[in-house]
């Protein structure tokens, strides 16, 4: 204690179970999580069928790389809530990671 206060020393420690790259990659998501809540409830889920019916209907790399897309998105959203899914939704999260990055090099050899 000084003259009376009690202060406190900040420290760069993770929060309890959540290393550094946890906490950096929530506070680089936070933004992009409150666009996708501004915007109305059915459009994220049509973009994604979209990029899915595209990536399985086109041939070749361009089909590929939107089912790379919606893997991505998939796996963003399954690493920001793998502390709070059970272990059915984690293998459900990888397994529907896996097919989708196996379709797409399906599609990118056809």
């Amino acid at each position: 204690m000084v003259s009376g206060r009690q202060t406190t020393v900040a420290t760069k420690q993770p929060a309890a179970g959540r290393s550094g790259t946890r906490l950096a990659v929530e506070r680089r998501s936070a933004a992009q999580l409150v666009f996708l809540r501004q915007l109305p409830g059915w459009v994220a889920p049509l973009v994604l069928a979209a990029l899915l019916i595209g990536g399985l209907a086109v041939r070749g790399w361009i089909g590929a790389a939107a089912l790379c897309v919606v893997a991505g998105f998939i796996g963003w959203l399954g690493y920001l809530s793998w502390p709070a899914l059970t272990a059915a939704g984690r293998i459900g999260r990888i397994a529907a990671i896996a097919c989708m990055l196996g379709l797409a090099v399906f599609q990118a050899t056809r």
